[in-house]
């Protein structure tokens, strides 16, 4: 028998022995435990070492919220460290280690920090860089001293360098509700929602479904809880409306009701089966979300609170009822609250010898003497826990009498011998996702705790109800009903009135007395990974940090792993005592996603192991079929070109371009970023975006736009189509395409939030085809169906719509080539087939496929402009786009645009050149006036893209250049000395073909 094991009881599978190390020790534990529960099964009291005094740590909690006792994972060579024991499911041949210590666990060297004293109190790290003078260590010195230590500290667990070869998956869900947490108010609450017909998802974040059911001891509807549970468990799964998600943590609450949640598909297994993700990350859409997360017990302050040995009453309770482990064999409570009794009374059950229950509370209900005598425990009120005694373990604690009222302590403290003290400061119910969603969090007094808002309290816009602990109704009863209500809520139905299961409870009352910290000598630790103690929170008051958030950041508190679950609100106490004011005043932190730690590979999923995201076009596997060379442009793969065997590259596109100018070719535009403006003030908004006006612009047509960014420096150029009075469609370059959005968003949320418009990301939902050249028209004639596409009905810059190939298009006349071409639009999922039907018609007309080499080519023979000459430092003049900013309206960046420097003679200019000694020329190459191959100097511009011109006959390129415009017909040299690249060069203007656009207009 285990040295910590009871003798029966627990929901573990006591026939089923796992075999696993720590610390390179092995032992044994059984199906269904954690490596905490493991561990303590087995005598192991300490886990890890504190952050900054590195001070012996036991476990403090029984799930995610835990602290103290994080494990470093391996698999094989792979570490994953920081991982809580408490979430750690044992399985043969788990390995695990302790970390932030050295050499081992038991004798770390970096125990001396404890001598550091107020030397390492809260912000020494900051106070570094500010001194002290030591001799010649003064001011930044001392910083650079100290700095390689500091850095070495860092962090906790260390991250390893081998790549990781699990699998991750991505799934999206949708579903009518969505139910977090699986105790008895989720429970319920699932139910009612499918008995409506509700398309339901539970998520839980423990292996069990169940919740405090699985270890509470209680009865519901006659039975065991935790048995109650299994059962309505297992009457969900069958539902076909109903999808159960263990193992699940719901981690983020994003706007529509889009949530984030990690599904840890394969970490309870040896390995995982065949196929078989380790993470599964949901992307959940719901209609409405039901939060019953529960909530966590709270510490209490006080001297050596931290030390191995102590920890939450509420996880000891579940450590005997649902994994058969006692923390100890002679154990102290210390509470403020009703809750405790409970948890000696089952312990007792266990086999524990409860030496005594100290209460700050002076007086004391006739049920909870009834339950204190029931665990043959002393009751010690009006007393407080003033020390505890041990090294490594917890040998004794010292109490002493107290007075809540005024926080004194009085006469002598007396010893009590006891190898394990279980504390509960009352509880804090999870608002983490509520807050995400925007809810700002409410003080209760009767509770002393931070409330959700009432869902009547958020408005119209109310997309989540609260049931149970969630909601500060700790009571198993009221969870039960609560949830019921939420579900029949959340599913949109009433329900006819029905008989609730009966629960059978230990009385007691939730409200804890408001007592936080007792104030005695020694260090009493408010964070216990970050060793923040409640003398680092009264010294930032001193210092000035009195906001909430700068607490936060100068001392630390809840910036740890567990993201301050347990020690928010002792902190917050802290804070507000300092500073004279109730806690609701002092206020509390916002909670962000995630709830809890996230893989990265999850995130990434399918994607795991690229630097970054590959975006593929529609039509991606048809150019890799058929012959072309793919390329990153950005995030997305384009066609570089479509070689024949034996073609360099530049023959491919040379080729390309020549052939699309003598009859046509077709290009994937796919990657154009497309954004839907929308609403009763697009046009408005869409004139003070572009520098041109687009109010005036009739429904179905397109006009070329120009965006400037606030300084007066163009940022982005592109189309606009107007699809309907209140509709417009904006395209943008491929590079641009987020910069665009993130742009549009800014100025409706915060500049212009009056105005009743909507842009939405199109991107990925059109497929986008450009056919061009002298034959385009003739090839979409042959294909086109329900419109026609001569000049009177599809004119430049028209828009008309009709069918290739029975599938809807939309089509727009404009060129990025020089040559008559159209915009072929579709749905990204016909994409290949709009494709290939274009091709088809095209073959009787020798239509060419042509990548983006070709695709360049033409458009620096035209002189458009592309990212590499809206560079951020050139205007519209210097692009010679002046014409298109408008004289009768404002727009972003004019206010801006003719400050001098902007106007001001020798800016860069956009020109021409070519080569005049027939060779090629290289991006960024400088322009000079005299040659000096020597000594390369005096450059007055650079190269900023560049080909071999079919059309010219010459290798061109397209510069911006110093007082470019009045250069032009002069000569001037290249100076490349990188590429060892000098010649002559002759400066025209940037068109290089068809200047007056005849070919593109005809």
């Amino acid at each position: 028998m285990s040295p910590r094991r009871t003798d029966a009881g627990g929901r573990i599978d006591r026939l089923r022995t796992i075999r696993f190390t720590f610390d390179g020790a092995p032992y044994t534990g059984h199906a269904g435990d954690t490596l905490a529960s493991a561990l303590m099964a087995n005598g192991v009291t300490l886990f890890g070492r504190s952050f900054k005094y590195h001070r012996p740590r036991g476990v403090l909690t029984s799930g995610v919220e835990e602290p103290n006792a994080l494990v470093t994972v391996l698999r094989g060579e792979v570490r994953e460290p920081n991982i809580a024991a408490t979430m750690v499911e044992i399985h043969d041949g788990l390995t695990a280690v302790s970390q932030n210590r050295f050499p081992t666990l038991a004798w770390d060297v970096s125990a001396a920090n404890q001598l550091g004293g107020k030397l390492l109190s809260a912000g020494f790290y900051y106070k570094t860089f500010m001194g002290p003078a030591i001799g010649p260590l003064k001011s930044t010195r001392f910083w650079m001293f100290c700095e390689h230590f500091i850095r070495r500290a860092a962090g906790l667990g260390r991250a390893g360098i081998a790549a990781d070869t699990a699998r991750y998956e991505r799934m999206n869900a949708f579903c009518d509700v969505l139910v977090v947490g699986s105790g008895p108010a989720g429970l319920m609450a699932a139910r009612a929602a499918a008995d409506q017909g509700a398309r339901v998802i539970l998520s839980e974040l423990e292996p069990h479904f169940g919740g405090s059911a699985n270890w509470s001891g209680e009865t519901i509807d006659g039975m065991p809880a935790a048995d109650w549970a299994a059962r309505a468990a297992g009457q969900l799964e069958g539902y076909d409306n109903v999808r159960l998600l263990p193992r699940t943590t719901v981690w983020g609450c994003y706007d529509g009701n889009v949530l984030a949640a990690l599904e840890r598909v394969a970490d309870h297994k040896e390995r995982p089966g065949k196929g078989e993700p380790r993470h599964r990350y949901w992307i959940i859409r719901a209609k409405s979300v039901l939060l019953a997360t529960g909530a966590f017990e709270r510490p209490l302050v006080f001297p050596g609170n931290d030390r191995p040995g102590v920890m939450l009453a509420h996880a000891a309770e579940r450590y005997a009822n649902e994994y058969g482990v006692l923390p100890g064999n002679r154990i102290a409570l210390f509470t403020n609250n009703d809750s405790a009794y409970r948890s000696a009374l089952a312990l007792k059950k266990a086999g524990a010898a409860i030496v005594a229950i100290v209460d700050v509370r002076p007086e004391l209900s006739s049920e909870m003497r009834e339950l204190a005598d029931e665990a043959e425990a002393k009751i010690l009120f009006g007393h407080a826990v003033v020390a505890t005694e041990g090294g490594r373990a917890l040998s004794g604690v010292k109490v002493q009498r107290f007075d809540m009222v005024n926080g004194a302590l009085a006469g002598e403290a007396r010893s009590i011998q006891a190898d394990c003290l279980l504390m509960s400061g009352g509880w804090s119910p999870t608002i983490h996702l509520a807050s995400q969603a925007g809810a700002k969090a409410e003080w209760n007094a009767a509770r002393q705790a931070f409330l959700p808002p009432k869902p009547t309290q958020q408005g119209p816009t109310q997309r989540w109800i609260g049931a149970g602990a969630f909601t500060g109704s700790f009571s198993t009863a009221e969870a039960i009903a609560e949830g019921r209500a939420a579900g029949l809520s959340a599913a949109g139905g009433t329900g006819a009135p029905t008989a609730l299961p009966p629960v059978e409870a230990a009385p007691g009352d939730p409200d804890p007395a408001p007592v936080f910290e007792i104030r005695a000598d020694g260090k009493s630790f408010v964070d216990f990974q970050h060793d923040v103690t409640a003398e680092d929170v009264r010294l930032a008051h001193r210092e000035g940090f009195i906001s909430v958030e700068h607490l936060k950041r100068y001392t630390t508190l809840g910036m740890a792993t567990d993201q301050g679950k347990s020690s928010n609100i002792p902190g917050l106490a802290i804070m507000a005592e300092a500073l004279g004011k109730p806690i609701p005043e002092v206020g509390t932190t916002r909670f962000r996603p995630p709830f809890s730690a996230v893989s990265i590979g999850s995130l990434a999923a399918e994607r795991f192991g690229d630097l970054r995201p590959e975006r593929l076009t529609p039509m991606h596997d048809w150019h890799v079929a058929n012959g072309a060379t793919m390329y990153s442009a950005g995030l997305w793969y384009r066609p570089m070109i479509y070689g024949h065997p034996g073609e360099t590259i530049e023959q491919a596109y040379v080729r390309e371009a020549r052939a699309t100018r003598e009859s046509a070719g077709i290009v994937d535009v796919s990657t154009l970023g497309k954004i839907a403006v929308q609403g009763p003030d697009a046009a408005e908004f869409l004139d003070r975006v572009y520098t041109n006006m687009f109010s005036t612009l009739a429904v179905g047509k397109a006009r070329y736009g120009l965006m400037l960014r606030e300084d007066g420096l163009a940022f982005d150029d592109g189309t606009t189509w107007r699809l309907g009075e209140q509709d417009f469609l904006m395209t943008t370059t491929t590079a641009n395409a987020g910069k665009v959005m993130q742009h549009l968003e800014y100025f409706l949320d915060v500049i212009w939030p009056e105005l009743k418009v909507h842009v939405t990301s199109v991107t990925d939902e059109w497929a986008g085809a450009a056919i061009g050249g002298p034959k385009a028209r003739a090839i979409l004639a042959a294909c086109v169906t329900g419109t026609a596409v001569d000049n009177a009905a599809l004119p430049f810059m028209g828009i008309v719509h009709g069918k290739i190939s029975g599938v809807p298009v939309m089509i727009c006349r404009l060129s990025f080539s020089g040559e008559m071409a159209f915009e072929v639009y579709s749905g990204a999922g016909y994409g290949i087939h709009i494709w290939e039907a274009l091709i088809e018609a095209g073959k009787p007309f020798g239509l060419v496929t042509y990548g983006l080499e070709a695709l360049g080519t033409m458009r620096i023979e035209k002189g458009h402009v592309t990212g590499a000459e809206i560079d951020g430092r050139t205007t519209a003049r210097d692009l010679h786009l002046d014409w298109m900013l408008s004289r009768k309206k404002p727009f972003i960046g004019s206010a801006m645009m003719d400050r001098e420097g902007l106007i001001a003679p020798g800016r860069l200019e956009l020109v021409g050149l070519i080569s005049l000694d027939n060779q090629p020329l290289n991006g960024g190459a400088h322009i000079v006036e005299a040659p000096d191959e020597a000594n390369p100097h005096d450059s007055i511009g650079h190269i900023t893209a560049c080909c071999y011109s079919p059309a010219v006959g010459k290798y061109i390129a397209l510069a911006l250049v110093k007082d470019g415009k009045a250069r032009r017909g002069t000569r001037a040299h290249i100076s490349d000395p990188l590429r060892n690249r000098f010649g002559p060069v002759e400066i025209v203007s940037n068109h290089f073909f068809d200047p007056d656009g005849s070919r593109m207009h005809g």
